[in-house]
């Protein structure tokens, strides 16, 4: 079966570098009823990013706005998802690398039962290029 690939949405949110705060983030959106499709988190010194992709952007925003939480404005990535292969990830990003789209980040990951997913990011002028490379599905 063919992967899946949808354009997504993603916000960003630094908070301290310290124990429980990814779970306060999260708890606070799932509490609200957010579901996310991914989340990832960096260090960055003393701080800490927190990438989320909602599922429902309204529903986010509206979460995040009512408990105060502060998220830089929306980006948008790809979300790969299909079935487990040797060289799933690569194959999509050897599109993008013949058609001279940068990847700036990527996470990947088997989920199990035979199935990976990944969320790649691009630069927002090589957004369009990228989708149609990926032959992503619009929102």
């Amino acid at each position: 079966m063919a992967d899946t690939i949808r354009k997504v949405d993603y916000f960003s949110t630094l908070v301290p570098n310290t124990p429980g705060q990814t779970f306060r983030v999260l708890s606070t959106l799932v509490s609200a009823g957010v579901n996310l499709l991914a989340c990832t988190g960096t260090p960055l010194g003393r701080r800490a990013r927190i990438d989320v992709v909602p599922d429902d952007n309204r529903k986010f925003n509206a979460a995040a706005r009512k408990a105060k939480l502060r998220f830089a404005p929306k980006k948008t990535g790809f979300l790969i998802q299909g079935d487990d292969r040797p060289g799933a990830l690569a194959d999509n990003l050897k599109r993008l690398a013949d058609g001279r789209v940068n990847v700036t980040a990527v996470d990947g990951l088997s989920a199990g039962k035979g199935r990976w997913g990944a969320i790649v990011w691009v630069h927002p002028r090589d957004l369009r290029r990228a989708g149609r490379l990926l032959r992503a599905k619009a929102r």
